[in-house]
């Protein structure tokens, strides 16, 4: 059974960088390959909102309000994909969550990770 396992939400101050990671745990690699990763967020009382997604040879894709401090990456060998977060604001605050869609477009998603911006 495959599950998305994110981690490295934290407290951070406003200027600061978070890498969080996300684990396709059980999904072989062959599987990866065609898998669409995705981060996701959702801040308190808003809905959840795409912040950027990136599939395998393709062009990552952002969020407006997120593009050029945001990097989405993907590592096949390891069945991983990453959001480096540089210069958070603190209207970057909500819970991340990753998400996956593969090429039988089974989607899934991860139990999320809360990022906080505050000084």
């Amino acid at each position: 059974q495959v599950h998305l396992v994110e981690s490295g939400g934290g407290l951070v101050q406003p200027g600061g960088s978070l890498r969080l990671s996300c684990k396709a745990s059980g999904m072989i690699t062959s599987v990866f390959w065609g898998t669409t990763m995705a981060w996701y967020r959702q801040a308190p009382g808003k809905q959840r909102e795409l912040v950027a997604e990136l599939a395998h040879g393709g062009t990552a894709n952002y969020a407006e309000s997120v593009k050029g401090r945001f990097t989405i990456s993907r590592d096949a060998s390891r069945k991983m994909a990453y959001l480096q977060m540089n210069s958070l604001k603190p209207e970057d605050t909500a819970v991340y969550y990753c998400h996956s869609t593969d090429a039988s477009r089974v989607s899934r998603w991860g139990q999320g990770t809360q990022v906080t911006v505050s000084s």
